[in-house]
């Protein structure tokens, strides 16, 4: 039994488009990206020249002040006073106007000391403050 096909119509529309071609070039492309992104720069050991003048990419080093269970008030571990706080910090500023204060107070000290404290940034003027908290168990 013959089929019945019309052979004289070379001329017929395509029922689907072909995808294999653009299925290639994605993964090829994707091959690419693959072993371009995990690529390595692996370079060798070289000595820098120095620069007379360069400008430091170093962060300002955060200053710590901590307080105590019996109210001593620590900067950078080093105990001070109120007045030498702010005369430490003052300097500090004069050195570098933006840097960063962490405030770390024991649980048991009287909360007016670490008003206090902050009271001495507040009039310093010391915007970059930051209190320290544990972690609840």
């Amino acid at each position: 039994m013959a089929a019945l096909r019309d052979d004289d119509d070379d001329s017929a529309a395509v029922d689907g488009i072909n995808i294999t071609p653009l299925v290639d070039v994605l993964m090829v492309v994707l091959v690419m990206f693959i072993l371009t992104a995990t690529a390595q720069i692996s370079g060798i050991q070289v000595n820098l020249p120095k620069a007379s003048s360069t400008v430091s990419l170093v962060q300002p080093k955060t200053k710590a002040i901590s307080i105590n269970e019996a109210g001593q008030v620590f900067l950078d571990a080093y105990p001070v006073t109120l007045p030498e706080l702010e005369d430490r910090l003052r300097t500090e500023k004069a050195l570098n106007p933006d840097f960063p204060v962490i405030v770390r107070g024991d649980s048991i000290v009287q909360y007016q000391k670490v008003v206090e404290v902050l009271d001495v940034l507040r009039r310093l003027e010391l915007s970059q403050v930051g209190l320290v908290t544990g972690k609840p168990q």
